[in-house]
C-alpha cells in the first residue's frame, strides 16, 4: 500500500503490477501522480500547467530583479475606459 504524495490517501497498487513513468490517479484528491520508481513504489506528482499559469496571473508576474512587470494590455484597456 503506497500513500498519495499530496493528500496521503491510500493508494491500492501492486509494485509489480506499475511501471516506471506510468501515471496513476489518486482516488481522493484526484491529483495525477507519476512512478518515479517500482520496488518500493515511489510517486511524484504532476504540476498542473494550468493552475501555475493562473497562480502566475493572480500573483503577478516577477522580473528577474524581483520587480512586478505589468502587463501592457492592462494599461491599454485602463486608457478606453478613461475615454
Amino acid at each position: 500500500m503506497i500513500r498519495c504524495p499530496e493528500c496521503s490517501a491510500e493508494i491500492d497498487v501492486d509494485e509489480d503490477e506499475v511501471e516506471e513513468g506510468e501515471i496513476l490517479s489518486c482516488p481522493e484528491c484526484e491529483s495525477e501522480l507519476e512512478v518515479s520508481q517500482t520496488h518500493p513504489v515511489h510517486l511524484n506528482i504532476i504540476a498542473d500547467d494550468e493552475d501555475e499559469e493562473d497562480d502566475e496571473e493572480e500573483e503577478g508576474k516577477v522580473g528577474e530583479n524581483g520587480d512586478l512587470i505589468e502587463d501592457d494590455d492592462d494599461e491599454e484597456e485602463e486608457e478606453e475606459d478613461e475615454e
